[in-house]
């Protein structure tokens, strides 16, 4: 109990944290990409839902990528990400990304092994060109063990108000365990680059997993970034003067 309670102050003193690096990140033109990947049943949803809590909608996005309509299949596979990514003054989430080229796509046989080995610095130049454009990228790998999600997925099917997020995609995935394990590790070893590295988070334990990853996103968001409250502009405090404390 205690330890639950530790982590639930954590994850709220983080959260206070992400409200004034919002507010900073809107009033300066800002903005930031934070892209999320992991096993099935890591917690990336309720990472999501912890954020989206406590921010202000109007400059945050959430994006689920899934496999792409008839339409973006024409275009440049990148293209898609590329309509996503956040104006200035706002922060973009994206449950799965790019890396679906070389994971998903890899693993599923969707993509070619020529087209999937090109994506590593395809990706690597995408991510670069945000980064020089002023944009901040976090990139979390919530990682579990086989027995860790084996045993969430059994919660999940027992609970009738949860059963539906289990797929039989998840199962089908569970039992490439060892092809997802070979691909994760090619993407931490040609994707982890100085400008947008990976931060792999143990999210067996799943209050701590989110304390981890709020901090990371705080800790990369925040550095540099001014976030003290600015004063009030001079017409609006001359005005407020003006009324004097009875018209207040």
């Amino acid at each position: 109990m205690a330890g639950r309670k530790q982590a639930k102050r954590e994850v709220e003193a983080l959260q206070t944290e992400l409200q004034r690096l919002q507010l900073a990140y809107a009033r300066q033109g800002r903005s930031a990409v934070v892209v999320l990947e992991g096993w099935d049943a890591a917690g990336k949803g309720g990472l999501i839902r912890r954020i989206g809590w406590v921010l202000d909608p109007r400059t945050l996005s959430v994006w689920q990528i899934g496999a792409p309509d008839a339409v973006e299949r024409r275009q440049h596979w990148l293209q898609r990400f590329w309509a996503r990514i956040p104006p200035a003054g706002e922060i973009a989430i994206f449950d799965r990304s790019w890396y679906g080229r070389v994971l998903v796509e890899r693993v599923e046989g969707f993509a070619s092994a020529q087209t999937w080995h090109r994506a590593y610095d395809e990706i690597n130049g995408f991510e670069q060109t945000l980064v020089d454009d002023g944009i901040r990228v976090v990139k979390l790998f919530l990682d579990i063990d086989s027995a860790t999600q084996l045993e969430r997925f059994v919660a999940r099917y027992e609970n009738p108000a949860k059963r539906w997020k289990l797929t039989a995609e998840d199962i089908r995935n569970r039992g490439r365990w060892g092809a997802y394990e070979s691909a994760y590790a090619d993407m931490f070893a040609r994707c982890s680059t100085r400008v947008a590295p990976w931060h792999r988070i143990d999210a067996n334990d799943k209050r701590r997993a989110r304390v981890e990853a709020l901090r990371v996103i705080v800790d990369t968001l925040g550095a540099g970034v001014d976030t003290a409250l600015p004063a009030p502009d001079t017409a609006v405090e001359t005005f407020m003067d003006a009324l004097g404390p009875g018209g207040r």
